[in-house]
């Protein structure tokens, strides 16, 4: 049989983790919440809490999507989950973009919103257990460099969600462009429905996909009784360190990213202008992108691990540089959009690159969606956490006004990156080449050393060899697995 083409093999990985694009634009696109404030007073909507509902309602959506969702991609299948989630985000963004409440009530429409993004929140949160999971499997296949291998699910996965957030608002900003300020209704609720065409386009794309090999090979499909406990001791410490680094990240980056708007309307002066706040913030958006891209291209040659040490630390001193030279900065609009971009850049260098590969590498593929899913869950709920209390931590250092307000958030997020660091240092295992295959070995080894029957694991179904890794891979795996070479 030929082996198939590397060009083949990149297309699916990227099939299963572009939808993630959907979570960085939903993010983004709701992020400048002024849009509504202009249109119906902001004493009005800061009245019901709009802000922090509308973000954290996604975020709470997400949650249950991952668990619900980690547990259906391992035991219905990868490609299931992920057709399930392209569809709920294509439905609730068009149902979002229509939200409407009775009498057309601002109680009633941002009830509406929030029930909404709820809903949509559950299928982006699929797409993690389900789209990145299969992503990562699909790095072993034949037609992969092993020196490519984290690169390509680096690009398909959190390069895709940092360009959502781009394009979110650089999207908004357009619409503002063609419809002005007299028709900002139109801005928001088309910002919001235009998710539906990304979601639609990989859905389409998905439709022809099978459930990677390896998920095929490994599964626990026909498994009536699940071996948590002995799962549980193997992976509690590892599982437990990857769930507190992404807490940590993503309490820091969701709340700094979504509120990136109003940090430039305060460094602008309340500038009245949305022209200059979105275009401000596509700006500082866009710095997300150098970091993904570059981190994608080192992660192979240092190892993800390496690579989130070196993206931490490296954003935990960029972070103490801004809270003590924040005045001189602000004073630079450019110069303090460049440093606080460059902040954002080395997040995703390191853990916004490496947490979700080091996630969906380091457990079996036979519970790899629940795995992962948990991880992601508490990274969410990290997020959900910080939109909440970073307003409360702003107000208590004097305000968004004040010096103190701006500043606090930097010196704590620089402190949390410098313990994330030192979690992942001590508790968080490397990875290799082919990191998959040796740890789906030695899974099964382990459950064998402990009575359970793995011949009980796998669809029970033929593998096309044309379709899959192909008869090379396999017989290098069954030969790895009698040399015990892990």
């Amino acid at each position: 049989m030929s082996k198939r083409p590397g060009l083949s093999q990149i297309s699916m990985i990227f099939a299963c983790g572009t939808a993630l694009f959907s979570d960085g634009y939903a993010n983004g696109v709701i992020g400048p919440g002024m849009l509504l404030k202009r249109i119906y007073g902001t004493d009005a909507v800061n009245a019901h809490h709009f802000a922090n509902t509308i973000n954290s309602t996604v975020f709470a959506g997400t949650v249950v999507g991952m668990l619900v969702f980690g547990y259906l991609s391992d035991k219905v299948g990868r490609k299931f989950g992920m057709m399930t989630a392209t569809g709920i985000v294509a439905l609730f963004s068009l149902l979002s973009a229509a939200s409407s409440g009775a009498h057309h009530s601002l109680h009633g429409l941002l009830q509406m919103l929030a029930a909404m993004r709820f809903l949509l929140g559950i299928g982006i949160g699929a797409e993690y257990p389900c789209g990145s999971v299969a992503a990562s499997e699909q790095t072993e296949e034949e037609g992969i460099a092993k020196n490519a291998q984290n690169r390509w699910f680096a690009l398909a996965t959190n390069s895709m969600i940092d360009f959502g957030f781009v394009i979110a608002t650089f999207t908004l900003l357009v619409l503002f462009w063609i419809f002005g300020d007299s028709h900002l209704r139109v801005v928001w609720r088309l910002g919001l429905g235009l998710g539906f065409i990304p979601a639609m386009l990989v859905f389409l794309w998905r439709l022809k996909m099978e459930n990677p090999t390896r998920f095929k090979r490994d599964n626990m499909l026909r498994v009536r009784k699940i071996p948590y406990w002995l799962i549980f001791k193997r992976y509690w410490k590892g599982l437990t360190a990857l769930s507190a680094t992404w807490f940590i990240y993503d309490f820091v980056t969701y709340p700094f990213g979504i509120y990136s708007s109003t940090i430039t309307d305060n460094i602008t002066g309340n500038a009245t202008s949305l022209t200059v706040v979105l275009g401000w913030a596509t700006v500082i958006n866009a710095f997300y992108m150098p970091g993904t891209l570059g981190g994608a291209l080192i992660v192979d040659y240092i190892g993800p691990k390496n690579c989130m040490l070196v993206g931490l630390l490296s954003q935990a001193v960029i972070g103490f540089i801004m809270s003590g030279a924040y005045v001189p900065l602000t004073k630079h609009i450019g110069g303090f959009a460049v440093v606080y971009g460059i902040f954002l850049s080395l997040g995703e260098v390191g853990p916004g690159n490496c947490l979700g590969m080091l996630a969906a590498k380091s457990g079996p593929t036979a519970i790899r969606g629940q795995y992962y899913g948990i991880a992601a869950a508490v990274g969410k709920i990290g997020a959900f956490v910080g939109t909440w209390v970073f307003p409360v931590i702003i107000d208590d250092f004097g305000g968004s006004s004040s010096n103190k307000g701006n500043t606090g958030p930097f010196w704590i997020g620089s402190g949390l990156a410098v313990v994330s660091a030192i979690i992942t240092f001590f508790f968080i295992r490397p990875l290799s080449a082919d990191s998959m295959t040796k740890e789906d070995i030695a899974f099964r080894e382990y459950l064998e050393e402990n009575g359970f029957d793995t011949s009980q694991m796998g669809s029970g179904e033929e593998i096309d060899d044309e379709a899959s890794v192909g008869t090379d891979e396999k017989a290098d795996y069954a030969a790895k697995k009698a040399e015990g070479d892990l």
